[in-house]
């Protein structure tokens, strides 16, 4: 790793599946840029159904102030900075609040950086119903000159079903996988060029080669990022929570 002192990563885990899956891409991905040892990583989970409650109530506040104390608690473990692999966790983070104990990658902004340089134009968006209902991603994806997909209700009710039945649990179906393909599919028919995995466990459920669409996979997206920046390959992240950007864009609806 460049100099002598990596920086050490704070991991703000909302759900342990995906959570898990930064935390092996981060380990992965410094094997395979050939460093000869991974960084310092300290993950911190408080359990979501702590927060389902909140999350049902759109009480993004509440939800803010449980994550700020996982953000404590990394900082008293001498993180240097941290990621969060939850998008649906961002809509929390951006909540008004007082500054998080540790400054943060933005994973929206990370995933819609990647988007960007692959010159994707239209995006189609899967993850919890919060976030494919929200304004995170068609922000992001809009400040770089792309469009965002959201499915139709009845898709989005899959989806989202899917993931807190099933993904979080760590359970993977295979008529569930197919489902997932087939929306895919139709994704494709409704001219987008790439979909967005946004939510942390979906990249286990549909990996690359069976996706009709080339994946922007948030999870592997953010923990990458994570890497390059304790690695000296990327600027420290600023961001402390609160406000990103403040523009608010319409998201485009897919026909069913």
């Amino acid at each position: 790793m460049e100099g002598t002192h990596p920086k050490h990563i704070g991991i703000l885990a909302h759900s342990w599946e995906g959570a898990s899956l930064c935390w092996r891409e981060i380990c992965g991905y410094s094997t395979a840029q050939g460093l000869p040892a991974h960084p310092d990583l300290t993950m911190d989970c408080i359990s979501f159904e702590h927060c389902m409650p909140a999350w049902e109530a759109s009480d993004y506040e509440s939800v803010r102030a449980v994550l700020a104390t996982s953000v404590d608690r990394l900082a008293r473990a001498g993180c240097d900075f941290f990621i969060c692999p939850d998008n649906t966790a961002h809509l929390a983070l951006e909540a008004p609040g007082a500054d998080l104990a540790l400054p943060g990658l933005h994973l929206v902004d990370t995933v819609a950086a990647a988007a960007e340089r692959a010159e994707y134009t239209r995006v189609g968006i899967l993850g919890t119903r919060y976030t494919m209902q929200g304004p995170l991603y068609p922000r992001e994806l809009a400040a770089r000159g792309i469009q965002a997909v959201s499915p139709a209700d009845d898709d989005q009710a899959m989806v989202h079903s899917a993931i807190f039945d099933e993904l979080v649990h760590g359970t993977f179906r295979d008529e569930t996988r197919d489902s997932f393909i087939d929306l895919i599919g139709r994704l494709a028919d409704f001219e987008c060029d790439a979909v967005a995995l946004v939510c942390t466990e979906i990249p286990l459920l549909v990996p690359p080669d069976l996706s009709p669409l080339p994946i922007l996979d948030s999870t592997r997206l953010g923990g990458r990022a994570a890497l390059e920046v304790a690695a000296g390959l990327r600027e420290m992240p600023t961001w402390r929570g609160s406000g990103f950007r403040t523009a608010a864009v319409e998201t485009s609806a897919a026909p069913q």
